[in-house]
């Protein structure tokens, strides 16, 4: 089955393809394949490799013993994704987990709403269906991991330089060098926004308008696609290079600094809001990098 590349006349190149080509493939653990189609929409890499496995596009069961390269996405959240990606790990050369899901577990991970978890385990009615594990896991706690490639879902251009020359590639320091909105002195809001209400200056920061967007602790590389039109930033593309191997009250405290440089945003209205379940779902992965009970993910590896 060949796939059309939404911004490309070029047909991918897939299993019955190019054989000289370096082979990669794509395997799909608990996620929602955003992942992949930010992969569909850049054709890059299509000169470059052979894609022979993804279930989304190519019409295949199992992924061939000669791939030099496997991107894994979503997370590991029962006994039949932790098979599988075992599994896989053994075949290639180099694993990549792609975005926040396999880096952190991510959204299906629910942050630390361990509430809405134990309702879920509590069912025992279910049927047919593997064997859930008590949280989704990220790929490194089953296999090793050469590359990160944080983002829900990383845009076209990281998979490009993933799949072609990571080291070639740097990204910006924080989402901010990359939104260049204007950070104002005058400008200090006394309480937040809120994430849907109040209209959007075009040209001026967020946080001046009193929005919750942790940009300024932020990983760049995104082309900051969702604050330039006015969206706040929610962290997914995980810390910068200065938090990577930090815990998380460090990157929560520069968050915070942040917001008394710019804003009179009570300290507790702030705290709060940064623990709401509209954050959470990102924000927890900052203090996975730390390491937990493995040991810290080094910002080299990360894209």
């Amino acid at each position: 089955m060949n796939y059309q590349a939404r911004d490309s006349n070029k047909e991918l190149p897939v299993e019955n393809g190019t054989p000289d080509l370096p082979k990669f493939a794509v395997l799909q653990l608990s996620g929602c394949a955003g992942c992949e189609v930010s992969l569909l929409n850049t054709s890059d890499w299509v000169d470059k490799f052979q894609l022979v496995y993804m279930p989304l596009v190519v019409s295949t069961h199992h992924i061939p013993d000669d791939v030099q390269v496997l991107l894994v996405s979503g997370g590991v959240s029962n006994a039949e994704d932790a098979y599988n990606l075992r599994q896989a790990a053994r075949k290639v050369k180099k694993v990549i987990a792609v975005g926040t899901c396999a880096i952190s577990g991510g959204v299906s991970n629910l942050g630390d709403r361990d509430d809405v978890r134990e309702l879920f385990l509590s069912r025992y009615d279910r049927i047919n269906l593997p064997r859930l594990l008590a949280k989704t896991h990220p790929v490194d706690a089953f296999v090793d991991v050469e590359l990160y490639l944080p983002g829900c879902p990383p845009t076209p251009e990281l998979f490009t330089a993933a799949l072609t020359d990571s080291r070639g590639f740097k990204a910006a320091a924080i989402v901010c060098a990359e939104c260049r909105r204007q950070k104002l002195a005058n400008m200090r809001p006394k309480h937040l926004t809120g994430f849907r209400h109040g209209s959007v200056l075009p040209d001026v920061c967020l946080i001046n308008q009193g929005f919750l967007c942790v940009g300024t602790s932020t990983r760049g590389g995104c082309r900051a696609i969702c604050t330039r039109p006015g969206h706040p930033c929610v962290g997914c593309r995980g810390p910068s290079n200065l938090l990577i191997e930090k815990g998380s009250a460090v990157w929560l405290e520069n968050i915070q600094r942040v917001f008394e440089h710019m804003t009179d945003i009570p300290a507790d209205e702030l705290n709060e809001a940064l623990r709401s379940p509209q954050l959470s779902m990102f924000l927890f992965q900052f203090s996975d990098y730390a390491g937990g009970d493995r040991p810290p993910r080094s910002k080299d590896k990360v894209l």
